[in-house]
């Protein structure tokens, strides 16, 4: 099998989640990752617990089968490194904030004029343009901007952060798009493109039901808990042990959650349009409550599911890690030791694509510079640049 990037070297000079988590996604479709990693600290997330045997999991999970070389872009012998490593690549992907490459002499325009193929991604808080761009961010300083946090939580509650760090990893997957997109239009242009990519933007272009809700009628929604705003009933029911789910989206659907849950109300006027449901949410949640309290979560969902109501667990990651289905489907891997060194987690490709293999373990994430001969190696033995005449 050969994976869709096979013989597409990335210049990974990210850290901490969003650009890492895109490479991760280029690698994972078959792209040679090179990390390039600060010489004695490297990634930030070196040092995130938790640790095994010394080693980040956190790290070793966002990076594992990439290649790491320590380089200091302000000093001469290792800009000449860099610049070999330039004149191979084929995509360089960086989060700094907006100017301190260019004034490194490896901005966008520099790039461009030395290495016009190369395709220049950057991810960034607020984005390369606007009056905010140079101001640093973090996860939590774009879901509150970008509204995320006033329709997360209970209703009545105080603002609440998404607990996936969806800041970081929404703009991570827009940036992988952009990439994605530039490789296919250089096979039509020969052309490289910069793709800029804001944390911030991705969180507004993530919420359909709010953006759509506050421009429709010019009340901006607030937090409804588990519920969907718009869609009834969709949300959280207690049974007699816990929580679980059901998601009734359409008319035909919720008529048929009324007959597996024997309650005579598919044709109710309260609700029997969703318009109806979503007007009535908090009457309808008592009266499926007043059903569902009687029995086990498992038995109701095995009721559900025979009569083809989609509904599921409320799992902890525990137990979502040792889900059949997401077994089955290669999602939970082992991290391969690094040379006598601890074994890590960390998911699988949720791309599956004929053609490309879906691998039951990852390679092990690098040792700080550990790949340096390597790297220097396959300079050594590589093709004529990539933007010499002819290629």
């Amino acid at each position: 099998m050969t994976a869709p990037l096979t013989g597409i070297t990335v210049l990974d000079l990210t850290h901490v989640l969003a650009g890492p988590f895109c490479c991760g996604i280029l690698g994972d479709l078959g792209a040679k990752v090179i990390k390039v990693e600060r010489p004695g600290t490297g990634d930030d997330t070196r040092e995130f617990p938790p640790f095994v045997g010394g080693e980040s999991g956190y790290f070793a999970a966002l990076n594992a089968g990439k290649q790491s070389i320590a380089l200091d872009l302000k000093a001469e012998a290792d800009r000449a490194i860099f610049d070999r490593l330039l004149a191979r690549a084929d995509v360089l992907l960086e989060n700094y904030r907006p100017g301190v490459m260019a004034r490194l002499g490896y901005g966008w325009d520099d790039l461009h004029a030395r290495h016009p193929r190369l395709i220049y991604g950057a991810v960034s808080g607020f984005g390369q343009t606007g009056p905010e761009s140079g101001k640093p961010a973090y996860d939590m300083v774009v879901q509150a901007r970008g509204g995320v946090m006033s329709i997360t939580g209970e209703e009545g509650g105080p603002p609440v952060r998404v607990g996936a760090s969806i800041g970081d990893i929404v703009a991570g997957m827009y940036l992988a798009q952009g990439v994605l997109a530039a490789l296919y239009d250089r096979e039509r242009t020969g052309a490289g493109r910069m793709v800029d990519v804001a944390m911030l933007d991705a969180q507004i272009a993530i919420q359909e039901h709010s953006l759509a809700i506050t421009a429709a009628t010019g009340t901006p929604p607030g937090p409804t808990g588990a519920r969907h705003p718009t869609i009834t009933p969709f949300s959280t029911y207690r049974a007699s042990d816990g929580f679980f789910v059901i998601a009734a989206g359409n008319d035909a659907l919720f008529a048929r959650l009324c007959t597996a849950l024997a309650l005579p109300l598919a044709d109710d006027p309260r609700f029997a349009t969703n318009a109806g449901r979503c007007e009535n949410v908090h009457l309808l949640k008592r009266l499926i409550e007043a059903v569902t309290l009687g029995q086990t979560a498992a038995h109701w969902i095995g009721v559900l599911e025979a009569a083809g109501v989609p509904t599921g667990r409320v799992q902890d990651m525990a137990q979502a890690m040792r889900d059949p289905q997401l077994l089955a489907r290669n999602m939970v891997l082992p991290v391969a030791a690094r040379d006598g060194g601890p074994a890590f987690t960390a998911a699988g490709n949720p791309i599956k694509m004929t053609g490309l293999a879906d691998p039951t373990a990852r390679a092990p994430a690098p040792a700080l510079d550990g790949d340096r001969a390597a790297i220097l190696a396959w300079l050594e033995a590589s093709a004529p640049s990539r933007d010499a005449p002819g290629r």
